[in-house]
C-alpha cells in the first residue's frame, strides 16, 4: 500500500471518484489533494528537509488543464523541488486531452513516469500500484 498519493486536478468530480477509488481498494493511506500547479508548487516548497521525509508522495497523479497554473507549469517548476527529494516518486500525467501532442511532451519529460487519458481504467490504476508497491 501506498502512505501518500498527491492529486492535483481541478476536476472536482473526477478527484472524488478517484478518491472514492484509492480508498475502496485501499491503495493508499493518505491522500491530498490541490486544485491547481501552484497550490502543489507551494505545499512542496515549504517542506522543511525533515517534512520532506513523511510529507511526500510517493505518487502523484497530474492534470495538464488547470486554472492558475497548468501541469506543465507544475512540472517546470517541480524540476528544482524533485532534486531535493530522495523517496522514490512516481508521476502520473493525466488528463482528457486527445492531443496527440500533450502525449509526447509528457513523454520527453524525465521525471514523468507515464500518460493516463481520462477516464482511467481500474485495469490500468491495478498496474500503476502493482508496479509501484
Amino acid at each position: 500500500m501506498r502512505k501518500l498519493t498527491c492529486i492535483i486536478d481541478d476536476d472536482a468530480i473526477y478527484t472524488k471518484l478517484l478518491i472514492r477509488l484509492l480508498k475502496l481498494k485501499n491503495l493508499c493511506s493518505k491522500i491530498i489533494v490541490f486544485k491547481n500547479g501552484k497550490e502543489a508548487i507551494e505545499y512542496f516548497q515549504n517542506l522543511s528537509p525533515e517534512e520532506r521525509i513523511q510529507n511526500t508522495p510517493e505518487l502523484i497523479f497530474l492534470d495538464i488543464n488547470m486554472p492558475v497554473m497548468n501541469g506543465w507549469e507544475f512540472l517546470n517548476e517541480f524540476k528544482a523541488i524533485r532534486n531535493n527529494i530522495d523517496n522514490k516518486l512516481l508521476l502520473y500525467v493525466v488528463s482528457s486531452s486527445i492531443d496527440p501532442k500533450d502525449y509526447e511532451k509528457a513523454k520527453d519529460i524525465e521525471m514523468v513516469d507515464g500518460y493516463l487519458s481520462k477516464p482511467v481504467s481500474m485495469e490500468t490504476f491495478n498496474q500503476i500500484f502493482n508496479t509501484a508497491c
